[in-house]
Parts: C-alpha cells; structure tokens; sequence
C-alpha cells in the first residue's frame, strides 16, 4: 500500500525540522574536525593603517583610539578617521586624544551621508598594503592587531581578508546585552570558524577586519548597500580570493539593549544578506566550498519563514495539548543544540586562557539564549527580507 505525504507538509518538515537538522549536524561536525593552523610570523611588522567610518562618536572615540594606541605590535599603525556628517565634537574630540597619547591620525570628512561614502573616502588615503576597518564604538584587544597580521602573513597568498572575532563589551547593562553575549561567544563565532575552516568566511565584518588594500580597490570598494561588508566579502571571494578568521583576534563592541534596536539591526543584517546573494549568487562562486556556504544563505528565508509562521505558531498549539506542529519529541533537537554550543565553549575558553581573559557568569542570558532567541529572531530576519524586497526606508538605529 502506497502512503503519498501532501507537498505542503513535505516543505513544512524540510524547514523547521531536517534542514535545521542537517546544518546543526554539520556544524558539531566541522567543529570537532577543525583545527587552526599555526601562525609562521608571530610577531610581524608591516606598517598597517586603520580605517574608521564615524558619525556622532564623540563619547567612544577616544577609547577606541587610545586602544588601538596600546597595541602590542611592532609595526607602525596609523589611523584614518573619517567623519560622516558629525553634530557632536567628534573630530575634536579625536584630534585632541591623538595629540595626547601621541598616535598617527589623520581625519577627513565625508558630509554625505552613507558608511559606504566614507569607507571609500577614507580608502583614497590608505598607503600600507594592510588596512583595518574598526568600528569607532568597538575596542581592541592589546594584541588584536599582532594576531591578526600574524594570521595574514601567515596564510596562502590568495587569502585577501582575516575577520577578526567580535564579543561583547556592555553585557552586564541589561538582560537584551546579556542574551546577546551569548550569540557573539558561541552562535556567531562558531559559524564563523565552520566557514573558516572550509575558507570561505562570508562576512568579514566591517566593524574589526583585516584586508588587502589593493583587494578592495580592484572590486570598486563597498558598495552603496545596508550590508556593504557583506556585498565587498562575496565579490572578493567571487575574484577567487579566500577569507580566513582568526578567533584569537579579539575586539569588544557595544551591542544594542533595547529590543527595537536589536531588532532593527539584525533586520540589516538580514537585509544585507539579500544584497549580497543579489550581487554573487552562489553558483558564480570559483570555489566548491563557498558555492555550497552561500548557498546555505540562499535557503535561509525559507528557514525564517518556515520557523516563523508554523513552528511558532505550533509551539503556542503544543501548550493547548494540540502537537500537530510541535510535540514532545521536538526537544530531542536540544541535545544537539547544547553539543555544539559546548564544543565551542571549550574552543572559546582555550581562547580566553591565552588571551588571559575571564568567561563572565551569565546563566540567565545563557537559558534565554537557548530557549527563547531564535523566537524572536526569526520573525526579525523575515521583517528584514521584507524592508529588502520591497526596498523600504532604511532604518539605521
């Protein structure tokens, strides 16, 4: 007797259940199988420029460049600030901390509006074959800029970029910063070593990266895009080029800690991924490896919208005793989960140990995290895909 499953509930088990499955199990496997080379030039001392996009940073700037002034590395760093449209006493604020604590700035300005005009402005006063995009908000580790270069010199000749690791700074403000400690310690920095290790890291962040200077002229710069750090990694690895990360390569950001503005910033960062895959598709792609990690983005809404509109609305059924979405063998899919969220735990704590830093106690963003994150974030991707299909106004913060 032949049993025929309806299409409807074919596509609805594929993306809330076997292809999260299958990725999730992906992931536990390459974590296990990964193993970061070791670094040929530990102490390198090329001339190296850092290249900051700033607009109204008066009250982090002078952190961010003190940090960057106590760097442990031996070659000479000097920065190009750009102001983008400041109201506030950025650039004098700059000007006077440099002059203080004795550091190479030189400060431009871009009064139109846009990260992109002003990384590109910026870009036109870069003369070290190595620049560091630094977002004026985020703080470096004192040897972020040693391990970083280090993982450059270190790497194949068509490796053009080396995403730096990204944590937390502000998460003892409140539960949101909290939560999100969690998804920068584990969830974003074990994706990223997944697509390190297949050499295809998709996003070398624009808020701590390291990248060939004559890379990013040859593809025309950063692109007028919500996502151009996405748009300006998928057209280097288009040319070929590879993308490694370098997780001992540490920096600490302010995350948002009001619910609207994490929920508009991850809908950019939805949005940004539709702009890449509009740029690159993935099957423009040279490599065999990035093909197939791009192409996990191109199945990605389907999962958002999938999980959005019937695994949630299954789970609220599931606490009024109707399982015909969600039932009690749904939380078999939480094992796996904390599997690979402890596989890089003991990653990320070998991490800290060298770095001499301390994992902070956080159980209760740990327990939110797990149980209740993707709930929300989900909804907020499909938000996102939406503002980008149909170009809606693009809402910074």
């Amino acid at each position: 007797m032949k049993l025929s499953v309806p299409l409807w509930l074919c596509s609805l088990l594929l993306g809330i259940s076997y292809i999260p499955g299958y990725l999730n199990a992906f992931l536990v496997v390459s974590l296990l199988l990964d193993r970061q080379p070791k670094v040929k030039y530990s102490n390198p001392n090329d001339d190296i420029t850092i290249l900051i996009a700033a607009k109204n940073e008066e009250l982090g700037i002078s952190n961010s460049l003190i940090y960057i002034k106590n760097q442990d590395y031996a070659g000479k760093i000097s920065v190009v600030l750009v102001d983008n449209g400041s109201t506030d006493g950025t650039i004098s604020k700059a000007r006077a901390t440099a002059e203080e604590i004795g550091l190479l700035l030189l400060i431009k300005e871009e009064k139109r509006p846009g990260k992109h005009r002003a990384l590109n402005k910026g870009l036109n006063y870069v003369d070290t074959p190595f620049l560091i995009t630094l977002d004026a908000d985020t703080l470096l580790h004192e040897s972020a800029v040693r391990h970083l270069v280090s993982r450059k010199k270190s790497a194949p000749q068509e490796v053009c970029s080396i995403a730096g690791a990204i944590l937390v700074r502000n998460s003892r403000e409140n539960i949101w910063s909290r939560v999100q400690e969690w998804d920068y310690f584990l969830s974003i920095a074990s994706v990223k070593r997944l697509q390190g290790l297949y050499q295809g890291t998709l996003v070398a962040q624009g808020a701590y990266s390291l990248f060939e200077t004559e890379c990013i002229r040859e593809v025309g710069g950063w692109s007028d895009s919500i996502g151009e750090d996405i748009v300006l990694t998928w057209k280097l690895l288009e040319q070929g080029k590879k993308v490694y990360f370098e997780p001992l390569s540490v920096a600490f950001t302010d995350v948002p800690v009001k619910l609207v503005h994490l929920g508009r910033q991850r809908s950019r960062w939805a949005r940004g991924m539709i702009e890449g895959l509009r740029a690159v598709k993935p099957w423009q792609q040279p490599s065999g490896y990035t093909k197939y990690l791009t192409g996990v983005n191109f199945i990605m809404p389907y999962i958002d919208i999938s999980y959005t509109f019937f695994w949630i609305p299954g789970l609220i059924l599931a606490f009024f005793g109707v399982y015909w979405i969600v039932g009690i063998t749904t939380l078999l899919v939480l094992p796996l989960t904390l599997i690979s969220y402890a596989i890089l735990y003991f990653y990320q704590k070998s991490v800290f140990k060298s770095l001499n830093l301390k994992i902070r106690k956080n159980m209760r963003g740990f327990f939110i995290f797990v149980l209740f994150y993707q709930i929300i974030m989900s909804p907020v991707s499909v938000w996102g895909y939406t503002q980008e299909m149909f170009k809606l106004r693009r809402v910074w913060k």
